[in-house]
């Protein structure tokens, strides 16, 4: 199995990257949004494990940007922020799950594990029925060419 883990944070990239590799995975680090979305359109990963305060880009422009590109890999975000919003955020911007840190390193496996168990599921980023589309994400609404 292939994980992504991106983290700015040196130290707590390392200690994800060495123990995810003890369970078995392969991993790549990111540091930056960049680097990270770079990553995320150029290989296919099995899950991608997400810091939201990144530089350059922030994680949930770097959830978004794939799941507009139609790339379904789980993805896990990994974050100090804990508030209802920023939950709200990262899951509407297309995370799959949210883990606020500090997290239990046991916990965090068995998420990934849960997230490569469903697998990338194809599923459309917009909500269509005959000439109307919803975008949940973005909260808009059209019938035809005129927005609602």
């Amino acid at each position: 199995m292939r994980v992504v883990v991106v983290e700015d944070e040196p130290r707590m990239a390392m200690l994800l990257k060495r123990g995810l590799e003890e369970e078995g995975y392969a991993v790549d680090v990111a540091t930056t949004g960049t680097d990270a979305l770079w990553l995320a359109t150029e290989f296919t990963y099995d899950a991608m494990l997400l810091d939201v305060t990144l530089p350059e880009m922030s994680g949930i422009e770097v959830c978004r940007q794939p799941r507009q590109r139609k790339r379904w890999t789980p993805i896990l975000m990994l974050t100090g922020r804990d508030s209802v919003a920023d939950r709200v955020a990262g899951l509407d911007a297309g995370a799959d799950g949210y883990q606020v840190k500090p997290f239990s390193f046991d916990e965090l496996t068995a998420r990934v594990r849960a997230l490569i168990r469903r697998g990338a599921v194809n599923r459309p980023t917009e909500l269509r029925v005959a000439d109307l589309r919803l975008d949940p994400a973005s909260t808009r609404a059209r019938r035809g060419e005129v927005g609602l």
